[in-house]
């Protein structure tokens, strides 16, 4: 026993603050693209060609990336002479809708909060189910690592439960394979109404780089009624907390940078 209080006092306080103050994130950290079109030089497709799962798109009035198929490799930054592409450290990246991915500039819609009488169900309590559906185990390890001492999900009422029928939702990773596609809806049809799909992931969005394979239905989106879109590939479990709590309507917006390390 005295091993153990030792070991609490030096040890001291592991769970982050967040979302009370902001996140130390890693150097290496890679968050939200801008797209510079300003930039863009007329007829050059040097970054459309570098991009592994065609997430960078070009339209009349420029790039154009999608967030649910990015991989954020920063490849397409990189090969950019102009720097028409920058990554910055701005982890806030989740959605309501799916065409709110698709950055024309350097605007996001950030996930809003559930209708009223939703929130009233989950705001204070949610249990999702999550489903790997022919994942990597790169989103699945980072939404475990959401249920640790740093992050402690539980402490906001959200957690992930072992039964369906003991969920409010569904948290889907991976790009759902033809193998998975059964089970999935089982499980989605075994949550009692009214329920949440929440997909992370560019696989769970789009497929990921298995996009339009004969063995995957390129993610849940299109088999399942998608309520919150988190990029990423893993997306960062600050990404992750971020959009359940925006989701939930309990994400007070305080003093931050400006993706750029500026204040």
């Amino acid at each position: 026993m005295f091993y153990a209080i030792y070991e609490r006092l030096r040890q001291k306080h592991r769970t982050v603050p967040f979302p009370k103050s902001e996140p130390v994130l890693p150097e290496r950290f890679r968050g939200r693209p801008l797209v510079k079109r300003e930039r863009c030089a007329a007829g050059c497709a040097t970054c459309l060609a570098v991009c592994p799962t065609g997430a960078l798109q070009a339209t009349k009035d420029g790039p154009r990336i999608d967030l649910g198929r990015c991989l954020f490799c920063g490849a397409c930054g990189r090969a950019c002479p102009a720097g028409t592409v920058e990554f910055t450290r701005d982890y806030r990246l989740a959605t309501r809708r799916r065409e709110d991915l698709l950055v024309h500039d350097q605007t996001l819609r950030l996930a809003e909060a559930l209708e009223t009488r939703t929130r009233r169900l989950f705001g204070r309590s949610l249990k999702l189910r999550q489903v790997s559906a022919a994942g990597c185990n790169a989103c699945e390890a980072d939404l475990n690592v959401l249920t640790t001492v740093v992050f402690d999900l539980q402490r906001f009422g959200i957690e992930f439960v072992a039964s369906p029928r003991h969920a409010d939702g569904v948290c889907v990773t991976g790009p759902v394979s033809e193998n998975m596609r059964e089970a999935l809806l089982k499980t989605y049809d075994a949550v009692p109404d009214p329920k949440l799909v929440i997909a992370v992931g560019s696989c769970a969005i789009a497929g990921g780089p298995f996009a339009g394979l004969p063995a995957v239905h390129n993610g849940a989106t299109n088999i399942l009624p998608v309520d919150l879109f988190v990029p990423g590939c893993p997306p960062h479990p600050y990404t992750t907390l971020d959009g359940l709590l925006r989701l939930l309507g309990r994400r007070p917006e305080v003093k931050r940078d400006d993706g750029r390390g500026r204040r």
